[in-house]
């Protein structure tokens, strides 16, 4: 098993925890990435391991937000205009994935492969000498208005009955929690399972470089084409600069996932949200744990000497400039979250979330090519479930029965 070579394009942090399971079982690994570890939406995503996200993205009543995601720029949600015919197909099945029966199916396999997830991150991080970037002191979702807190009981009874630990909170313990939020908020939830790191840049930058120190090598290319034998097998990679040969291949490059597998033979409908971030240096405030406002899709993770605020979603694909307005617009909520904030020196960004219309990832072997596996779409769930995801590739890879049936996330059930 030593001997045997395999390729993993992308080294986001599903990319680069899938090498570093495959180290574990054995293999030869080469990691493909077109920039450097950790430079796509692991750079700069909210830094949780929200191990309690078991609800999809559409839930019951999505169809009737639509209209509002195309009219409100800064809304949590938004398409934009251009966008529509493109990402049309994507969000008719999105729509139908918000139906009631599909909802509750959708959460029972998402719940499935959240449970225990964190764990699968601390061989890893021990490994690699960085168990401090691990902070486990849950987090809260905060409401602003009682009519949102009182329609979130749908979704936190099904959190409730899938084994997520979730407590309510009245605005005066929520407070105790944490201080520095506003008084003017209705109530929320803490959920005491939930982790965060750090920062997800550094840890995803820090266990790159724990691959390499085990032996792992990471070139800087672009994959462009994939070779196959006589017998359909994955032979080789070709990028922007050779030609890689290989025993097996994964595809774990995130938004640019999609071209690769279909030349695999696997169509999958992956489309991109764009999430922004705004990132203080100096806040002002101090946080014990992250704060979510799920109204407004707004996140806030306390990092090493800074505070992250980050969300939204937007539709525009992977070629449009960014609307830097929406990063903006994470501040001015940010301010209203926490009266005490300073928003005055932030750094804006933008990035790609890989998703699927049914917010469950593609992970799994290609029907068409025995040698061949896709590890990608896992949407806001990235980091958080990164370890688990290369735990069962690796383990699906070396012929062993994976810690999750993959069969609700094989690429081939739309």
């Amino acid at each position: 098993m030593s001997q045997m070579h395999v390729i993993v394009v992308g080294a986001g942090a599903v990319g680069v925890c899938s090498a570093l399971y495959l180290q574990r079982k054995g293999y030869a690994v080469t990691l493909l990435e077109r920039e450097a570890p950790g430079a796509g939406a692991s750079y700069g995503n909210a830094s949780v391991l929200a191990s309690e996200s078991v609800t999809p993205i559409a839930m019951p009543g999505i169809a009737r937000k639509v209209p509002g995601m195309l009219l409100d720029p800064m809304g949590p949600l938004r398409i934009r205009w251009g966008y529509l015919p493109k990402i049309a197909p994507w969000l008719i099945r999105f729509i139908r994935a918000g139906q009631k029966q599909q909802a509750e199916r959708i959460t029972s396999e998402l719940a499935r492969l959240l449970s225990g997830c964190i764990e699968d991150f601390r061989p890893l991080l021990k490994d690699a000498g960085a168990e401090a970037l691990l902070v486990e002191r849950g987090w809260v979702g905060v409401y602003l208005s009682r009519r949102s807190l009182n329609d979130a009981t749908y979704a936190t009874g099904l959190q409730k009955s899938h084994g997520v630990s979730v407590q309510n909170l009245s605005p005066g313990e929520l407070r105790e929690l944490e201080p520095a939020v506003s008084p003017k908020i209705a109530g929320g939830y803490y959920y005491p399972g939930v982790a965060h790191v750090v920062d997800s840049y550094k840890l995803t930058t820090t266990l790159a470089d724990t691959f390499v120190r085990n032996g792992g090598v990471i070139c800087k290319e672009q994959a462009e084409d994939i070779l196959k034998d006589a017998g359909g097998r994955v032979r080789a990679v070709r990028t922007d600069k050779g030609e890689h040969s290989c025993d097996c291949l994964l595809i774990a490059a995130g938004a640019w996932s999609r071209s690769l597998s279909a030349r695999l033979g696997a169509n999958v409908p992956l489309d991109t949200e764009r999430g922004y971030h705004y990132t203080v240096s100096q806040p002002g405030i101090e946080l014990s744990r992250p704060v979510y406002v799920p109204e407004t899709g707004l996140a806030c993770t306390p990092l090493e000497s800074r505070l992250r605020l980050a969300g939204t979603v937007e539709f525009g694909g992977l070629n449009a400039p960014p609307d830097w307005k929406r990063a903006n617009v994470l501040a001015r909520r940010g301010k209203e979250l926490f009266p005490e904030l300073n928003v005055e020196r932030g750094e804006r960004w933008m990035g790609f979330r890989p998703s699927m219309p049914d917010s469950l990832p593609v992970i799994g072997p290609v029907a068409s090519t025995p040698n061949a596996f896709l590890a990608f779409g896992h949407g806001h769930l990235g980091l958080t479930l990164a370890a688990r995801t290369g735990r069962m590739i690796a383990e699906m890879i070396a012929g062993e029965p994976p810690c999750v049936d993959p069969a609700p996330y094989r690429s081939t059930r739309f």
